[in-house]
């Protein structure tokens, strides 16, 4: 009775029915089976990358050229990003000794950035030098020989790099204020208050630098640092007037500025406002001084939003000079004794 010919209408269904069932179950086991030796290929593959290949293997890898220079490059990139420096110096000095296949220049920029973010200082300096040595007209590498220079307590070299890349059209004023700032401030044959003066001069000249010049000489000579200061910059030194002693405080100029009325009314030093249009110093002035809570500073460079707990004058990532940012935050004050008069902030 379950018997059909072959030219019964419903014969020809059941047959089409299963074809389809048969192609759409071929489809489905040579997908699984696809896959399955796709995983293996790739654990194949990343066993070679669980440990790190040795100088010999790297130099024939390279040598045989079994992957184009870009994805050694990319390779070697990656390690840099994780800081893994050392596979990303050996990677960049095999492919530098097979080097007619990649501009020897760009390969050899790299290695001195790897170097100098390693912290091999008198590498990266050589390595700049050799590059600047054959194409002297190269910005990238001169400014990494002048941050080498900056980073050795060379400035007098540091310095005398500026004078090439302003020939090549580079803007160095900023630089030029910059290290002769530092320099200044590193020269411990020159007296505080010549120190100061000549701080003054560079800053009067560019009103640049603030926080730098003014770091130091609100530490030094406050009172000289309040007289000369533009109140308009004040906010650019929020922790360090945060962290000014109360016998160092000026209560003429603080009255006449209102963003430090707030900052000192904040503190409990004055009481010269009810509120403010910074949030954390008005949750500051309207606590006050009932609970253990102060600021806490985070410092943010403005070009490249990278930040970090401790200021800075040139940021660590991008190296661009006086771009930082101070943030705030309310954390507990673990310098007050913590008594019943206070209440608890966590």
């Amino acid at each position: 009775m379950f018997f059909l010919e072959y030219r019964d209408p419903l014969f020809s269904v059941i047959l089409f029915f299963g074809i389809i069932f048969i192609i759409t179950s071929s489809s489905y086991w040579w997908g699984r089976y696809k896959r399955s030796e796709d995983n293996k290929r790739l654990d194949k593959f990343l066993k070679q990358f669980r440990t790190l290949p040795s100088k010999k293997d790297l130099n024939q890898h390279i040598k045989k050229g079994e992957l184009p220079d870009e994805s050694w490059l990319l390779l070697a990139h990656s390690y840099f990003e994780n800081g893994d420096y050392e596979q990303s110096i050996k990677i960049y000095n095999e492919m530098l000794s097979f080097g007619d296949r990649t501009s020897k220049t760009e390969l050899m920029i790299l290695l001195g950035k790897t170097y100098f973010r390693a912290g091999f200082l008198e590498r990266s300096k050589e390595i700049f030098l050799e590059i600047l040595k054959n194409k002297p007209r190269t910005p990238q590498a001169l400014h990494y020989l002048l941050l080498v220079y900056e980073n050795i307590q060379d400035y007098k070299q540091a310095l005398a790099v500026l004078e090439p890349l302003d020939e090549l059209g580079e803007d160095v004023s900023k630089d030029m204020d910059y290290l002769k700032a530092i320099e200044l401030l590193n020269n411990i044959n020159i007296l505080t208050d010549e120190k100061v003066e000549k701080l003054l001069e560079i800053y009067n000249k560019s009103h640049q630098l603030t926080y730098l010049i003014f770091q130091y000489i609100f530490r030094v000579k406050p009172e000289i640092a309040w007289k000369n200061l533009d109140n308009s910059k004040a906010y650019l030194l929020s922790d360090i007037f945060w962290s000014l002693s109360e016998k160092d405080l000026d209560l003429d100029i603080i009255s006449k500025n209102g963003y430090l009325m707030e900052l000192y009314s904040a503190r409990g030093d004055i009481s010269l406002v009810k509120d403010s249009s910074v949030f954390e110093f008005n949750i500051l002035i309207n606590l006050n001084a009932k609970a253990n809570v102060t600021l806490g500073f985070e410092y943010l460079c403005e070009k490249c939003q990278f930040t970090q707990p401790f200021p800075f004058h040139r940021c660590i990532n991008c190296h661009s000079i006086d771009t930082q940012i101070v943030e705030f935050s309310l954390v507990k004050d673990y310098k007050k004794d913590i008594g019943e008069e206070y209440s608890s902030f966590q």
